[in-house]
């Protein structure tokens, strides 16, 4: 089975040797997703701003890819701060309240760029 790299403008252009997604048959794979934004290439100030950034670049890249938000069945969360899970959490349950997706939240020592969140995803395309 081929895969499909995956590119929208809508989203931050890769810092490195990686596709922002991946589509294989209905399957879909991003990279994950910092709080650059797209079109200043700057990373947003504080976590909540960076939060928002972050799953307005990743439904860009699913759409980009013929799927969505609420075609995501895993997600995995990347944050330096476990103190700021509580409002992570609960502006990603804004995002993806319809049916959420399995998740993993890992605490990392850091994320490139000064990032302070990273979420990727693993979603379908529905096949119409």
């Amino acid at each position: 089975m081929s895969h499909q790299i995956i590119h929208t403008d809508k989203a931050p252009a890769a810092v490195g040797p990686y596709s922002q997604a991946i589509r294989v048959g209905n399957l879909v794979y991003t990279a994950g997703q910092i709080g650059l934004d797209p079109s200043s290439g700057t990373l947003q100030e504080g976590i909540e701003a960076q939060t928002h950034q972050v799953l307005s670049n990743l439904r860009a890249v699913l759409e980009a890819a013929g799927a969505s938000l609420s075609t995501v069945v895993k997600t995995t969360i990347y944050l330096v701060d476990m103190a700021d899970f509580a409002l992570v959490n609960q502006i990603y349950g804004a995002y993806v309240s319809d049916a959420p997706p399995a998740r993993s939240t890992v605490a990392v020592a850091s994320l490139p760029l000064g990032a302070l969140v990273e979420i990727e995803a693993v979603a379908y395309v529905n096949a119409t």
